[in-house]
């Protein structure tokens, strides 16, 4: 193969690169599909409605502002606003001004919200055990959280918010050098 102007420089993936990012790829259009399809079949909502109602469960109150909502579902605001008006329409979520800063949008998990999404989580729980968790071992999840973790970084998304009582482990800067891979 004769080596092009545009190929000086190009770092091409090796055989076994190919072979990881091909199953990676792959993944990232199969395993979306597959909360989708579970979530419609067991709750009759999709997995971004639960996605939303679940970081709304989470949160203090029920309540979060929309910015952070947006954030936890890596959402855009014209997006998320789109799907909370259908929230509100079936009386699972409510907004109302930010009396803190009246920029700012709350939104709030209501009583039948906090139904419906208690109801679809064994089954979302289920799915995410079986298809994500496992599969691989403890030694492999943490790896898989951590590669995670590092490919936000190269991404530079924000961190991804703590979604247990205990506190997340801290996301380095993506200008942080690059470590040995935890064990």
């Amino acid at each position: 193969m004769e080596e092009t102007q545009e190929d000086r420089g190009t770092r091409w993936l090796d055989d076994q690169e190919q072979e990881n990012w091909h199953a990676f790829a792959y993944l990232l259009s199969q395993l979306p599909a597959a909360l989708e399809a579970q979530m419609q079949r067991d709750a009759g909502f999709g997995h971004f409605e639960y996605l939303v109602l679940s970081a709304l469960s989470g949160a203090p109150g029920g309540t979060l502002r929309m910015s952070e909502v947006a954030h936890y579902t890596g959402s855009t605001l014209s997006r998320l606003s789109n799907l909370v008006s259908r929230l509100e329409k079936r009386g699972w979520v409510t907004r109302r001004p930010d009396p803190d800063d009246g920029r700012y949008t709350l939104a709030s998990l209501t009583g039948d919200g906090r139904r419906a999404t208690a109801a679809a989580a064994p089954a979302h729980v289920a799915e995410v055990r079986r298809l994500v968790l496992d599969p691989l071992t403890r030694a492999q999840q943490r790896q898989l959280g951590a590669a995670a973790q590092r490919i936000l970084t190269a991404l530079q998304a924000p961190c991804p918010p703590a979604v247990t009582h205990r506190a997340a482990p801290p996301c380095p800067p993506p200008s942080a050098e690059r470590g040995a891979d935890p064990a």
